[in-house]
This record gives C-alpha cells, structure tokens and sequence, in this order.
C-alpha cells in the first residue's frame, strides 16, 4: 500500500482528467478503444450522439459496449484524490492557476468562434433572403404583367363586339328613319286627287330607299375559349426559364462540394467487371470466382465506393449515357448485401433508377414515376448529411430530377452504384464516375 502511495503522488492531474466533462474521474470506465470517461459522461454523450464513437480517437462501435466501473483506475482516482490534497506548495497552485486562466481563455476565444460563426450564418442568410426577394419580385411583376394582359384581351374583344352592335343600331336606325319618311310621303299621297301626280310619285317611291335584310345579322358574343389558358402557358414557359436559371446556380453551388469517388472492388457483385483505376462499372457475361466477403454483394448488380461520409456535404457525378437500365444513388453502411434487395429508403438506400430505356423512379415507398423533360446523360448526386438530403440532378440539361428530404441519417453513406444486367449487349455500356467540370 505505502509503495502505491508514493507512486501516485508522482502522478499528475492531467492524468486523472475525463476528457468530456475536463474533471478528475468519477466512476471511471474503460471503453474497448482503451480510452477512460466517467460513466456519467460517456453514457449521457452516446444518448445524445449516435452512432456511439470514442470522443477521443473517433472509433465507432456498432454495438452499444457496455460500461462497468474500471476498480483499479477508481483506486488510483481515490489514492491520487488523497494525496493531491493541499500542502501549501504555492509553485503547484501558480500551475493551477495558469491552467484555470488557459482554460478560460481557450473558453473565450471559443465564445468568439461562436459569435462569428453566427454572423457568418446571418451574412448567408441575408444573402439568400435578397436572392429569394428579387426571384419572387420578377416572378409577381411577371404574374401582374400577365394579368393585366389578359384583361385587357378580354376587354378589347368586348369593345369590338360594342362597337359593332353601335354600328348594326345606327344602321337600322338610318333604315327607320328613312321609311319613317317613305310612310309619311305615302300618306301624303293618299289624300292626293291628282291620278297623274299619284302614278308618277308611286314609281319613284318604289325606286328608293334601299334597306337591308337584316334576318341573318346578329351580334354574336366574343369567344373566350382558351384565352386564360393561353395566358397561363406563357406564364409556365416564362416560370420555367426562371427554374432553368436558378437550377444552374444551383447545380453551381452543389458542385463545389464535389468529392474524388472509386469503386470498392471487395463490394462488387462477381459478375461486375471494374476498370483499373476504379472510375467504371459494367455487367459482364462470366461470374469471376471471388471470395464471398460479408461487405460483397452477391445477388444484387451492385458497388459500393471506397469513400463514406458520415458528416457535411458531399457531390459527385456519373456518366450514364448509353445505358437502358441503372441505378444510382446512396446507401448506408449496414445494408444487406445478400440475396434478393429491396432498394428504399427503410432498408438503406437512397437511389434513382431508370428502367426500359426511357422510365425513370426515384425508389421511394411506394415509387415515384418521374416525368423528365431529356434523358440525361450525366447525373450528379449530392448530399447534405445534416440536412437529411439526397438530390439528383441532370448536370447537362442543369434540372433537377428529383430530392430525398427530411431523412435522417445515423451511420455512414456510401456512394452506390447498379449497372444492371448487359442484357446481350443492349445494356453493356458502364456507368462512368466523370470528374466535375464546373458549369459555366
């Protein structure tokens, strides 16, 4: 016991410290890693942050460990406790307190992090907020603009029908005026005596005036027929060149996050042939006879990539030109590699596929049909980990195809790539991981 004692008085405070809570350990425990917390730390920090990584070293363990009270090191705790007690030595407590003012100024210098950290976030969402304002600024005045040519239109056609209507009365109403005359003349005659005056007076009356056989004249109401429809089809075409403008910043800004992405060989399905430098897969017609690894997929026409991400944000591109069956997208680190695969989103993937040529899904549940304006030729695939987003763009066309929103992700996500079946030739060309050439 005495020699223990003189042991642990060589011993230092730093090495008693969790590195969580910064204090000397209560209840220490070990972690499979060989790292030390107090059992209160380490449990309250895995409840919070999943998957349960070691604070220290970052090693992920897929199983929970369990935690049991280290004896030996809680002996050390108590020893060191006991003879750490205070002894006047003022050459130790100028050390603590040189500690203490280190550790508030690292504090500090952390609290200014944060607040510039937060002015950064207001300058960005500021930015984005003006952006958004000027997009639906033009959109309104497009809006208004269509709007009031639409009534004007309509009012043009109204004022045409009145006037004509105007003209039809004025007409008839010269007709009347006329024959009233032609009535009065008649009656005139009639009370005449002079035969020879009546004669020659009858004839001239039948001469004149000329009217109108107004049977068949009729004011006939404007059409409307496809007046607003019209209207509103000028305003998709006009809402569509603005999306096209704001997909191609977009794209531009997702395109910064791209990330250098090769194929895992020890993931390929045995009938995949992989290129040499891992850029390009394709179905071939002979099963290679490849070890039957637990990270291999062997019924499925799948790879994954070597890289994961568990954090950010991260973009690449796929060349899927030629091709009349594929999938693309994502996948989680614990998916099943075995047998017949369901590709959704509650089984780990995240995935847009084209099927017969010209069919394109998002493998949701149940699936999305998507209706797209070209069949892409380049699909860029971007995700923000945080934010719970899967998006798919045609990179050419600069449209976005579809987006996985509100997912949560807990584990690492792989790029994941599917050339399907060759089909005799029909389906041979490779999806082709193409470096990103920044759009213009």
């Amino acid at each position: 016991g005495a020699t223990l004692k003189q042991e642990t008085c060589l011993l230092t405070e730093d090495q008693f410290l969790c590195s969580i809570c910064l204090d000397v350990f209560t209840d220490p425990v070990t972690i499979p890693c060989g790292h030390n917390f107090c059992k209160t730390c380490i449990t309250e920090h895995w409840n919070i942050n999943v998957p349960c990584q070691c604070p220290n070293c970052k090693k992920v363990f897929n199983t929970r460990p369990q935690l049991k009270v280290n004896t030996f090191i809680s002996e050390m705790v108590a020893q060191f406790r006991q003879s750490a007690q205070p002894k006047g030595n003022k050459a130790e407590l100028g050390k603590t307190e040189a500690e203490i003012q280190q550790m508030i100024q690292k504090r500090q210098l952390k609290i200014q992090e944060i607040k510039r950290s937060v002015e950064l976030s207001k300058e960005g969402a500021d930015r984005e907020i003006a952006d958004g304002v000027q997009v639906f600024t033009a959109l309104k005045e497009s809006v208004e603009r269509s709007q009031a040519e639409l009534i004007d239109t309509i009012k043009e056609k109204q004022r045409k029908t009145e006037k004509q209507a105007e003209d039809f009365i004025k007409e008839l109403e010269q007709e009347i005026s006329e024959l009233k005359k032609r009535s009065s003349e008649v009656d005139q005659l009639s009370q005449s005596e002079d035969h020879l005056h009546l004669l020659q007076s009858f004839l001239s009356l039948n001469a004149a005036p000329p009217t109108k056989d107004w049977t068949e004249v009729s004011i006939r109401p404007p059409s409307y027929e496809g007046t607003v429809v019209r209207a509103v089809n000028q305003l998709e075409e006009t809402l569509s060149k603005q999306m096209k403008k704001l997909f191609e910043v977009e794209l531009k800004r997702v395109q910064q996050y791209a990330v250098d992405v090769t194929l895992d060989p020890d993931t390929a399905q045995p009938w995949l042939i992989l290129s040499d430098d891992g850029k390009q897969v394709k179905h071939g017609d002979v099963k290679r006879n490849l070890p039957d690894n637990p990270q291999r997929f062997d019924a499925c026409t799948c790879v994954l990539a070597k890289q994961s991400f568990s954090s950010g944000r991260f973009y690449f591109e796929v060349q899927v030109k030629g091709k009349t069956k594929w999938d693309l997208g994502v996948a989680r680190e614990s998916i099943n590699r075995k047998g017949i695969i369901t590709l959704r989103p509650q089984d780990g993937y995240w995935l847009i596929l084209l099927r017969n040529k010209n069919e394109y899904k998002a493998a949701a549940d149940p699936a999305v049909c998507l209706s797209l304006q070209s069949q892409p030729e380049k699909v860029g695939v971007f995700v923000d980990y945080e934010e719970g987003l899967v998006s798919f763009y045609d990179v050419d066309a600069a449209a976005l195809i579809y987006s996985f929103n509100g997912c949560s992700f807990t584990e690492k996500l792989y790029p994941c790539f599917g050339p399907c079946l060759n089909y005799g030739g029909k389906n041979s060309a490779p999806l082709i991981i193409s470096p990103v050439n920044h759009t213009e």
